[in-house]
């Protein structure tokens, strides 16, 4: 599977979730991808298998590397806006929008680093 274009949305954590979904196909079908890389006894003459099996393995290696990236960066984004949105309410206690923005995007931070595990 390869790596979405895009980077997912670190705002959207539904949006986040679906991608990650997508990228963890490869995972989800192991078993597939093993029984279509490797060859049966009639075919063994015919097909590389070490070949084939170096081909999953780069493709399972870029697929973690690439969600690793995504996550680390939803995680490092999510970090930034919290810690802005702490030195704002720390500037001014009583506005109740920054307090549930800070709110919401602990939230957020909270669930990207969930989704990490």
């Amino acid at each position: 599977m390869a790596a979405p274009s895009e980077w997912p949305s670190c705002q959207d954590f539904s949006e986040f979730q679906e991608v990650l979904r997508l990228m963890r196909q490869i995972d989800d079908r192991i078993i597939h991808e093993l029984n279509t890389s490797l060859p049966t006894a009639s075919f063994a003459g015919k097909i590389d298998a070490s070949a084939r099996c170096k081909e999953l393995y780069l493709s399972l290696k870029k697929a973690h590397t690439s969600r690793d990236k995504a996550i680390k960066t939803c995680i490092n984004q999510s970090y930034s806006a919290v810690n802005r949105l702490r030195e704002e309410r720390n500037k001014d206690k009583d506005n109740l929008t920054l307090i549930k923005q800070l709110r919401k995007e602990q939230t957020n931070d909270l669930a990207v680093t969930v989704a990490q595990r």
